[in-house]
């Protein structure tokens, strides 16, 4: 790679990394996700083991029924929550931003998300849906967390606070301090919360969802609208949102009937009438590591990291990338707000989105059969599955993982340079 173009990107975007890095609401997104991350890890690591795929062939669909039953807590327990963690991670460090106690205006950011939230699921009042506290709750809960941590961030400043005498213990002394700015905060949330039961959309999560769905329903199942279906998932990853979850609520109708007709067309031994379905997304795009095909981007990070942070990482992401969970590299890069992975990160599933549609539409590899894979199946094996048994489909992935590589190689030197310098600095001031 040409020393000038790796200067031209450190000079482009190293300014651009800088001003994000000194946001204060920048930093409390990212820091917010960084206090989540040992309990995303976790959860990570037994949503692989939970779902090997054609485990349940090996030993049995009641077995392997068990088995999920036995190890489901872990990744429930974490992973389908992890909004909950997130919206405290960011109310705390946005908090500690003006220099108050943190803890608070965390409980604060969660207690004023659960306000917002209907208790009441499928006829069962007293109840909060599991996945309003996952990665669905998640654009919500990070607006929850700013203005709740703001608001009381503003009545600490305020003084609105109970002073209590000499002599009470420091931890009583603190609660009491933050009674009054947690107690207004709250208020604010409970007025909110009441005006929105007045308009049709009758819950804040209703008008989050209707406005972030209706745009995107407008799209059919084109070549364009599905690079803006997979650029939209980039782009929310890249700002910490779980972009998956968010665009295949909308586009999943879609693709799985678009896949049903190629599954009926393979059974009948006829033409296969679409390019675009739920296994082209899942299987050539996903499935390649996770979203951003973060596979590739393990395997330039054991050829080039000198760093340790990414060499630790390296170990840290490479099985489960494997199975196609990225969590690990996302976090740990990290490439959420990290404007040296953006260029890549959006690049590369664009890229691939074109090669594999055209490498389709040619007829050199054929069109996905139709056939649900599960997710977490090995690169290789789940192209070739999902193409009818075809070798062609394990090629292409193949092919594709050698593009991702190439689009993420300058850009993985400049983090590695970086990481590996400031790693050099804070060794040499220890030394002095």
């Amino acid at each position: 790679m040409n020393n000038k173009f790796m200067e031209f990107l450190e000079n482009m975007l190293m300014p651009i990394a800088d001003k994000m890095n000194n946001n204060r609401y920048l930093t409390a997104l990212r820091d917010g996700f960084m206090v989540a991350l040992p309990l995303i890890i976790f959860g990570s690591i037994f949503v692989v083991l939970a779902n090997l795929p054609f485990l349940d062939k090996l030993i049995g669909e009641d077995a392997f029924a068990a088995y999920q039953s036995a190890l489901g807590p872990a990744s429930a327990a974490t992973l389908s929550i992890m909004g909950a963690f997130v919206i405290i991670g960011i109310g705390s460090k946005l908090t500690e931003s003006y220099d108050i106690e943190g803890i608070y205006g965390g409980v604060a950011a969660l207690a004023a998300f659960l306000i917002l939230t209907p208790q009441q699921f499928e006829g069962v009042s007293g109840v909060i849906p599991t996945f309003v506290l996952g990665a669905e709750g998640m654009f919500l809960g990070i607006f929850t967390a700013f203005i709740a941590a703001e608001l009381y961030r503003f009545f600490v400043q305020k003084n609105w606070t109970i002073k209590m005498p000499a002599g009470v213990p420091d931890a009583v002394s603190r609660s009491f301090s933050a009674l009054i700015p947690i107690t207004m905060t709250l208020i604010v949330f409970l007025i909110i919360r009441i005006i929105f039961s007045f308009t049709s959309f009758e819950t804040v999560q209703n008008f989050i969802y209707t406005i972030i769905q209706e745009p995107l329903t407008a799209l059919g199942s084109s070549l364009p609208a599905t690079i803006l279906a997979v650029l939209l998932i980039q782009v929310f990853w890249f700002f910490g949102l779980h972009g998956q979850i968010l665009i295949n609520s909308v586009f999943d109708p879609i693709w799985y009937a678009l896949n049903d007709q190629n599954l009926q067309a393979f059974q009948a031994g006829t033409e296969l009438p679409n390019i675009v379905t739920k296994q082209f997304i899942d299987t050539f795009i996903v499935g390649m590591g996770g979203s951003g095909m973060t596979l590739a981007v393990i395997i330039g990070i054991f050829l080039i990291g000198r760093s340790r942070q990414l060499k630790e990482l390296g170990k840290l992401g490479g099985p489960p990338g494997i199975f196609n969970v990225n969590e690990p590299v996302i976090f740990g890069l990290p490439i959420i707000m990290n404007p040296l992975a953006l260029i890549p990160w959006l690049l590369a599933p664009v890229v691939i989105t074109l090669i594999t549609y055209f490498s389709m539409a040619t007829g050199l590899v054929p069109k996905p059969a139709g056939i649900i894979v599960p997710w977490t199946t090995p690169v290789g094996l789940s192209g070739y599955l999902a193409t009818g048994n075809a070798w062609q489909g394990a090629v292409l992935q193949f092919f594709n993982m050698c593009v991702v590589f190439a689009i993420w190689w300058p850009f993985l030197k400049i983090l590695d340079k970086n990481y590996y310098e400031s790693e050099k600095k804070e060794g040499n001031s220890e030394a002095s």
